[in-house]
């Protein structure tokens, strides 16, 4: 995999090193195209935004249609700069985003040695593989504090002498589906997908200084789909979740209370919205209504009342992750809001008073030098940013699942439990009398050759002999048919002396009895 995400046009700046992000939004698609200085500072380039129809709630719902959006998207930054765009950094949210703590041990071979980089990484690879619900795979596998041997609370063991390396991951995982779609609108946009990166995490990196993260802080990217969270503690990331509400549901209320179309709720909302009623003074707004409608007067209280009571509603499943995450009274930092959403006025004060932590809005402007128009670094562009910061420090490093992009369901999960549970869905297509007769008649086919077997052997002995037949023909016939017959009972004997198919019969005729007792 090439590791160029662009190429200039004019081959005197071709030794440009530049990183691509694309920001896959459920209002809008951004494109930021940006190069990283020594000291870690973005200069950005390029900025593209086109209009998102194909998304909702961070999923794509039509493929043709995201497809042409993230065309326009990079054509402009591409017409902006004079480049070729080859790859690109995605971003990914939504409400099948997860995430989970799991514990990881790597017994080191060479204990000769210190803990070097690829030990991590061993340990890192192998949390790759541990086993997922169906249908889901891995995004990110992040390690949080590391213990050697029994020394714990070390942040980077690499050159430290120790046997056993253990460490507690953040692993957040999506439904394979969704990243799927995600990959296949990029590639049919004539793009390669360098990075997937979670949408919270993207931003943090455009938003949050060292010193909110070291302190304790909670990152807020409300949407237009989705309103991301992720919380950050002792320099770490500690919790990550995804509410499925944004923006387009408050735009949704508004349309619905006035009953105006959606195109003017949104430009109320952005226009006039408030997120304090009791802020707002009582003036009237005038839309314009259908063909040979009056147009309407909505009050700007009214408009307020509606956009307060649905930020409540966001704002208090923003207060139960940070309760959930257990570090709700850890966060110095308080709360960041960033995102189109965080643009609503008074929206500040509404944290504040829900939540009851110290809130502040935050631009991506951080990390940013020499670009000249700061004031289009809105919040709306904190992920499209955030991507070109993640992507040029990961840039060569595959925190995805290889398995993304197969076609066929993959059967990994068998080589993990080479003999998985039976349940009751798989025993409907048979019963237990059918396995019965079919295990009878596997047993009847061997005691057949075996018969046989033994009918092949008779005959060469009694070709073999060399002793007359004709001086005692009875007594020789009697003989060899005695023989026979013990070779038979022998061989009906070993037939059907108790296996381990009777095991097998016993377990199945005990687990369709436990199966219908459950049901």
């Amino acid at each position: 995999m090439t590791h160029s995400f662009a190429s200039f046009n004019d081959p005197s700046k071709s030794n440009q090193k530049l990183v691509v992000g694309i920001d896959i939004g459920t209002t809008k698609i951004a494109c930021v195209v940006g190069k990283i200085n020594a000291a870690g500072k973005v200069e950005i380039m390029a900025i593209g935004k086109a209009v998102s129809e194909g998304v909702r709630r961070g999923v794509v719902m039509n493929i043709d249609q995201t497809v042409a959006s993230i065309k326009e998207a990079v054509a402009k930054v591409e017409a902006q700069c004079d480049i070729k765009v080859n790859r690109v950094n995605v971003g990914i949210a939504g409400q099948h985003i997860k995430s989970i703590q799991q514990p990881g041990i790597y017994t080191r071979k060479d204990l000769s040695q210190e803990i070097s980089v690829e030990d991590v990484q061993a340990l890192k690879d192998d949390m790759m593989k541990i086993h997922v619900p169906a249908g889901e795979s891995i995004i990110h596998v992040i390690p949080q504090e590391y213990t050697v041997d029994m020394e714990g609370g070390i942040k980077d063991p690499v050159g430290m002498a120790g046997a056993r390396l253990q460490a507690n991951f953040h692993i957040i995982t999506g439904s394979m589906p969704a990243i799927r779609n995600i990959y296949r609108c990029v590639e049919l946009a004539g793009l390669e997908v360098g990075e997937l990166t979670l949408e919270p995490l993207a931003s943090s990196a455009s938003v949050l200084t060292e010193e909110e993260k070291e302190a304790g802080v909670a990152l807020v990217d409300i949407g237009g789909g989705t309103t991301d969270i992720a919380i950050f503690y002792d320099g770490l990331i500690r919790h990550t979740a995804v509410i499925p509400f944004g923006g387009n549901v408050i735009t949704d209320d508004i349309r619905n209370g006035c009953h105006i179309l959606s195109k003017y709720a949104e430009q109320l909302k952005t226009a006039y919205g408030s997120a304090l009623q009791s802020e707002t003074k009582n003036a009237k707004v005038v839309v314009s209504g259908l063909k040979g409608h009056a147009p309407k007067e909505i009050t700007l209280s009214f408009l307020s009342g509606i956009i307060e009571s649905r930020m409540k509603e966001i704002l208090d499943l923003v207060h139960f992750e940070i309760v959930r995450s257990q570090y709700e009274r850890k966060l110095i930092g308080g709360i960041v809001l960033t995102g189109g959403g965080s643009q609503l006025k008074h929206i500040r004060q509404l944290v504040e008073f829900t939540t009851g932590l110290s809130c502040r809005i935050g631009a991506p402007t951080e990390h940013v030098i020499n670009f000249s128009r700061m004031d289009e670094l809105v919040p709306a562009l904190a992920t499209g940013l955030g991507l070109v910061i993640t992507g040029e420090e990961r840039a060569g490093v595959n925190y995805t699942d290889p398995l993304l992009l197969v076609d066929e369901e993959p059967s990994m999960i068998v080589e993990e439990a080479p003999q998985p549970a039976m349940n009751s869905n798989t025993m409907k297509s048979f019963t237990f009398e059918d396995v019965l007769d079919t295990l009878n008649k596997v047993e009847e086919a061997q005691m057949n050759e075996e018969v046989e077997s033994g009918f092949a052997k008779f005959e060469e002995d009694r070709l073999a002999q060399e002793m007359p037949i004709e001086e005692e023909p009875k007594q020789a016939i009697q003989r060899e048919e005695n023989n026979l017959e013990e070779r038979l009972e022998d061989t009906k004997g070993k037939a059907r002396k108790p296996s381990n198919k009777i095991d097998i019969l016993g377990w199945l005729q005990n687990f369709m009895e436990q199966d219908d007792a459950t049901k």
